[in-house]
């Protein structure tokens, strides 16, 4: 990648120095005092940037959202040549995205940075040198923040909104600081395919490919790896196939919502610790009486979000709401896949937060487990889950189960049909006729959300091959509400 070229150092300095007069009246880029002192009058003294008491800006390494969205940001700025080629490899794969740029860059080659809004991108604050801000002073961050806007405003007119540091990473002023100059948020990512280590495209593609999700920033570098250029043609199949659109972080922002804290979240703690669970009463729940031809489809565990987000489509195909029950582990790694089932018209409830067989645990470590799962859960659908636990494996005790009810959680979920479609050697066949031939008025249908197993193959045939037989599906906690068992 060739190295860019600079304006003469005099002028860069100028503009700088301009700005420094703006933004720091009275004295010059030394520090000193300037005018009346060198007269020998007395002079104003050198404002001083304190430290801002008020609330801190919005921190975002993901955006909270449900839509189909994600963003993809780059940071620096590179040489020319790389910038256009970078810029007509979006326009072919008609993308548009944001651009973290040094205000420096900005100051050298402004031209670049008219381009890029010319062509629909959005342009934001990477500090002004891409300084390493965890060892400096709380205005020494202001300043590289604040001249970097300064800049960035005066060569493009547009004062950027959101800062990020060069490598994501920052102290704690940084929040403060971009609250206190009316910025939105600091940004930093969640989806990093390391392009430093001189990844190939392929390599970035797949990396994202893995990883993609809902309200996901990808962070990729200008001016390091040539080969993030070839690597858009791949970042954009990895959307397509998924059905996501890649969309301007402000715009990815806009879209999303603020998560309220566990705390005022009604029903975060319908889940406690309760050591006095010798008598509690729990019910086990495999399947329902009833002649009614109701039948309850559930799916266990967790997978990546291009296996969940098929799931989710099939289901909103053929109109079926389902049961999700979420290893919170899972769930931790990507709240907005959790949310996107709710917002599907589908209940989430708890099957653990690491997924233990539950014999193996003692009634107190089984709690833990379990109040933990739920507060995961809950914080990430923001409303407190169906109160339904399911054990992995299916497996529990009189005594696990007391432990379990005790806990906030006395229905537990079991059920009467299974195929064992976790296991991949059981063919979208096997998973299909082994639910028409167990499945009867009343059941619940076990399947789980994996990847790399055969029930999204099986999936769209289990749901038509029950409607053909007259079957209704519903949700679980509406199965065991409509009908006794």
């Amino acid at each position: 990648m060739k190295h860019h070229s600079c304006k003469p150092a005099t002028l860069i300095f100028g503009i700088i120095m301009s700005l420094l007069v703006v933004f720091t009246p009275g004295c010059n880029l030394l520090g000193r005092t300037t005018g009346a002192a060198e007269n020998g009058e007395q002079a104003n003294p050198k404002p001083v940037i304190e430290r801002y008491t008020g609330e801190k800006s919005l921190e975002f390494p993901y955006v909270y959202t449900a839509q189909k969205e994600l963003s993809l940001t780059f940071n620096g700025m590179g040489d020319r040549e790389t910038m256009v080629q970078l810029l007509d490899e979006l326009d072919a794969n008609e993308i548009q995205a944001t651009f973290f740029l040094p205000g420096m860059r900005v100051a050298e080659e402004p031209d670049i940075a008219v381009e890029i809004l010319a062509r629909g991108h959005e342009i934001e604050n990477n500090t002004l040198n891409q300084l390493d801000l965890k060892n400096l002073e709380y205005e020494q961050i202001y300043k590289e923040i604040a001249l970097s806007n300064e800049v960035i405003e005066k060569q493009t007119g547009v004062k950027p909104k959101y800062v990020r540091t060069k490598s994501g990473d920052y102290p704690e002023e940084v929040p403060l600081v971009a609250a206190q100059l009316g910025m939105k948020g600091v940004v930093s990512y969640n989806i990093n395919p390391r392009d430093r280590d001189m990844q190939g495209a392929q390599a970035i593609g797949d990396y994202v490919k893995r990883y993609i999700h809902r309200g996901g920033i990808i962070s990729l570098n200008t001016d390091i790896n040539p080969e993030i250029i070839p690597s858009i043609r791949y970042i954009a199949q990895a959307a397509d196939e998924i059905g996501y659109r890649l969309v301007t972080l402000d715009e990815l922002v806009e879209h999303g919502g603020v998560r309220k804290p566990l705390e005022q979240i009604p029903g975060y703690d319908a889940a406690e610790l309760n050591p006095n669970y010798l008598n509690a009463k729990y019910r086990l729940i495999y399947q329902v009486n009833t002649q009614q031809k109701h039948v309850a489809l559930t799916f266990d565990d967790w997978g990546s979000d291009k296996t969940v987000t098929r799931i989710l489509d099939i289901l909103a195909e053929h109109q079926v709401s389902a049961t999700f029950f979420l290893r919170a582990k899972g769930v931790e790694t990507n709240p907005n896949l959790a949310r996107a089932m709710v917002e599907g018209g589908h209940d989430v409830a708890n099957h653990s937060y690491s997924h233990p067989v539950v014999t193996s645990l003692t009634p107190a470590e089984l709690q833990e487990d379990l109040v933990k799962a739920h507060q995961v859960i809950t914080e990430a659908i923001q409303q407190q889950p169906v109160m339904l636990f399911r054990p992995p494996t299916g497996v529990v005790d009189d005594e696990r189960a007391k432990a379990i009810a005790a806990a906030g959680y006395p229905d537990i979920a079991l059920y009467d049909v299974t195929t064992l479609d976790w296991d991949s050697s059981n063919s979208a066949n096997d998973i299909v006729n082994g639910v028409m031939k167990q499945a009867q008025p009343g059941s619940v249908i076990l399947l789980h959300m994996l990847d790399d197993i055969h029930t999204i193959e099986a999936l769209p045939r289990v749901i038509q091959g029950l409607k053909d037989k007259g079957y209704t599906f519903v949700k679980m906690a509406d199965l065991i509400q409509e009908h006794k068992f």
